[in-house]
């Protein structure tokens, strides 16, 4: 009998990773075997993984040599980073988020070199810098030097896989349909609920969360074809009238979409509002290029379970609040 062969996924506890980790658990073919690395074995999601069958590994990005471990013996690895994380007071003034981005890429470069993994997949995305610029004509800067910082030291974290020789896939993700479930961009103005996406009149990539880790595994399973490639997931390509006209449906109620402008965006009292409307004018500004990165037909091929975002609002309508 042929011994499965290991992927390990780091963030197995998250969106990404745990959408590939219950991928592999559930894949009829079991030519995988799943090493789910989390800081904490004993979380909840820690322990139904293992339930499932998988191997709980505990791991730190900010440790190298406990990415080393986990890595020994398995044939490819997942890799993702929450810039987003919550973090202490010290840890933000030690390290800036992009700061931390590179450091933490680095690690898992290295310790995947080290490990002498066959094939990592990367999630990461653009840079907008090659978009908008170094000036200020189009966006602000933000964190010295970035335009969205958490695109685009993702992106810069890519030639650290490069240099090392890692052979490695970059996964392009998007915007997650999931974002709907926690409320954000929809407000509720004289009883009429409304989207209120700030992308003009541009189209967006979205994607279920769990429809990135499935498709990372349909790219291992494809061996070596995408080694050194970049593949762009997405389940859609929306407008904001689009997303309202779906949401009017699976709602039942009418929806309307109306956007906030990016400076209105940025003017909100958020310590990441100038970054994340930037991230909106990306999308909304440069969708030809952003959406043609991501053949909604190869993701299918490689995730033939592939949501669009009525597939998702099927499945998840009744998470979305309606106040």
């Amino acid at each position: 009998m042929t011994s499965k062969k290991i992927i390990a996924v780091v963030g197995a506890t998250g969106a990404q990773g745990g959408g590939l980790a219950r991928a592999i658990l559930a894949d009829s073919d079991g030519t995988y075997s799943v090493r789910a690395l989390t800081r904490d074995p004993e979380s909840t999601a820690a322990k139904a993984l293992a339930a499932l069958g998988a191997e709980v590994v505990e791991a730190d990005l900010n440790d190298e040599p406990s990415l080393a471990a986990a890595f020994d013996g398995a044939h490819g690895v997942f890799v993702v980073t929450n810039y987003w994380a919550e973090l202490t007071d010290e840890e933000e003034a030690a390290q800036s988020r992009p700061e931390r981005e590179l450091a933490q890429a680095a690690a898992a470069a290295e310790a995947a070199k080290v490990a002498g993994v066959e094939h990592v997949v990367w999630s990461t995305f653009e840079d907008t810098r090659h978009f908008f610029g170094t000036g200020e004509n189009k966006a602000p800067t933000v964190e010295g030097s970035y335009k969205v910082p958490h695109f685009d030291a993702k992106a810069e974290a890519n030639a650290l896989f490069t240099e090392r020789g890692v052979p490695t896939t970059f996964l392009l993700t998007t915007f997650y349909f999931d974002g709907f479930s926690s409320g954000q961009f929809l407000t509720r103005e004289n009883g009429k609920l409304g989207v209120t996406l700030p992308i003009a009149d541009g189209r967006m990539s979205g994607v279920a969360a769990e429809d990135i880790g499935k498709t990372a595994l349909g790219i291992f399973k494809r061996g070596d074809e995408f080694v050194d490639k970049s593949v762009g997931v997405a389940g859609g390509h929306l407008t904001g009238v689009e997303f309202a006209e779906a949401l009017t449906e699976a709602l039942g109620e009418e929806v309307e979409y109306r956007p906030f402008t990016w400076d209105e965006y940025r003017a909100f009292e958020s310590p990441v509002a100038v970054e994340v409307s930037n991230m909106f004018q990306y999308y909304a500004e440069n969708e030809a290029e952003f959406t043609g990165a991501r053949n909604i037909a190869l993701v299918r091929e490689l995730n033939p379970t592939l949501q669009t975002f009525r597939d998702w609002l099927s499945n998840n309508e009744h998470s979305i609040p309606r106040d």
